[in-house]
């Protein structure tokens, strides 16, 4: 029988009207009643809503009963995890840590989880791990977002040759070095952009300390596994997504987020989760706020204002290495992750899905999937796989920390491997060695219901810090 799937306006249609009851119950249903009919789910739920006393020893909904009955319950500020986890899909599970399936275990225990899903490149995150995919009602997860929120990717195709990387090779090092800038360092030369004056620092007191930091990072790139590549995009066959003629052509692409901005807010809107919910335990790192609180509408617009962030630092990246190039790009192509967005299941009803290191994969997404410094990066369009979340991976996930990549790898173990697959590097350390990665081909082969391959990025210069 297919699984019933309720929507809170179902509930409220019968008398519910708190945000915790309607989350408890849609969690409950989707446990308990995979064998009932959904008539049958609703008028059972509004007998206990309108007698919830003769329901507190119900196996099934004496939880939702007890939180009915006592006003003590709703207002108490330690929620518990549910007993047991809601299933979740998983892909690509034998090459995936046991520890970030525990740490998803857990945010399918949270009382506001309703539906979760986990992509082939997850590896341990703080929090929701990395590749996890979790919807909720009603309530935003700081840290299942991330702290480099919306972090992307950004693709430029130019109507070069890709022959143009060897034989101009010199003078495109330059540009890369001259263009782009990593860490700490600034431009000084940059015009006057509007995402400075937005009214979010005005109305919220806090992000008005970040205002500085925020615009002396503009149209820089992070540490870490952020980079801006050139190298040559292969395309097999025509396709009206991106409307590009097969053939090989040169291409730039960028991976980078909304720096110590976003850290900041990540950090900052955790504090005051993890003070309201007084969680303990892993489950604190996933502590969330409710969106109808004053503080859960000042993260959302925050998480906005960092995703818009990043999209103008990339635009900056993208158009200083154009206009070095002295050509206009003929396709650019850009998809973010480590963002939260209110969106729609089956059913009508409306949710919130985090994709903390996921690619968004609905039907008529575009996005790019990056793989190492010497491997291939796909450009893809979604299948909107709900058992997904109309999601996918966002690159080729970790094997291992930065840390013990350090101790296990050394320098020129990485650079005679990159030597091999043609690969020039600027900068970079043995953190980002392409061995501390799973193999992105595995991970597309584990993700073939998700999305469908449109054609391919092969990186030759790489530029990171």
């Amino acid at each position: 029988m297919k699984k019933i799937k309720l929507r809170g306006k179902e509930l409220r249609r019968i008398g519910f009207t708190s945000d915790q009851a309607i989350a408890l119950a849609i969690n409950l249903v989707s446990r308990h009643c995979s064998r009932s009919d959904k008539p049958e789910v609703i008028d059972l739920l509004e007998r206990i809503h309108l007698s919830p006393r003769k329901y507190i020893d119900d196996q099934r909904f004496g939880e939702l009963a007890k939180l009915l009955v006592g006003k003590p319950v709703v207002k108490k500020k330690k929620p518990k995890l549910n007993q047991a986890a809601l299933e979740f899909k998983v892909y690509g599970e034998e090459n995936i840590d046991p520890a970030a399936l525990e740490q998803m275990t857990t945010a399918m225990k949270l009382p506001v989880t309703i539906k979760g899903a986990l992509m082939p490149d997850a590896h341990v995150g703080y929090g929701l791990p990395i590749g996890g995919v979790l919807a909720t009602y009603n309530s935003v997860i700081p840290y299942g977002v991330g702290m480099d929120i919306g972090c992307r990717m950004c693709l430029s195709v130019f109507p070069f040759s890709s022959k143009k990387i060897d034989s101009e090779r010199d003078r495109i090092k330059k540009i890369l070095l001259n263009e782009t800038r990593f860490g700490l360092a600034e431009f000084n030369d940059l015009e006057d952009v509007e995402i400075l004056e937005r009214k979010e620092f005005k109305e919220i007191k806090f992000l008005k300390t970040l205002q500085k930091k925020f615009a002396a990072q503009l149209g820089t790139s992070g540490h870490g596994n952020h980079f801006v590549d050139v190298g040559f995009v292969e395309i097999s066959d025509f396709s009206q997504e991106i409307k590009l003629q097969p053939g090989s052509y040169f291409a730039v692409l960028s991976h980078s987020g909304s720096r110590n901005f976003g850290s900041e807010v990540c950090k900052h809107y955790t504090r005051i989760a993890k003070d309201k919910l007084e969680l303990t335990g892993e489950a604190a790192r996933l502590a969330w706020l409710d969106l109808d609180s004053e503080e859960g509408q000042e993260y959302w617009a925050a998480m906005q204002l960092a995703g818009d962030y990043s999209h103008s630092n990339h635009r900056i990246i993208h158009k200083r290495l154009a206009k070095a190039l002295g050509e206009k790009p003929l396709v650019l192509i850009e998809n973010h992750h480590n963002f939260a967005w209110k969106e729609k299941l089956e059913t009508g009803e409306e949710i919130v899905i985090h994709r903390k290191g996921a690619t968004p994969a609905g039907i008529g997404d575009i996005g790019i999937i990056p793989g190492t410094m010497a491997s291939p990066a796909f450009i893809v369009s979604g299948k909107g796989n709900e058992d997904a979340l109309q999601s996918a991976a966002h690159g080729a996930g970790r094997l291992m920390s930065r840390n013990q990549a350090k101790r296990t790898f050394t320098e020129s173990q990485m650079q005679k491997y990159l030597q091999e697959k043609g690969v020039e590097l600027l900068g970079g350390g043995t953190d980002e060695s392409p061995f501390a990665y799973k193999n992105i081909r595995e991970v597309m082969k584990n993700q073939k219901d998700l999305v469908n391959v449109l054609g391919t990025f092969h990186p030759k210069i790489v530029r990171m810090e």
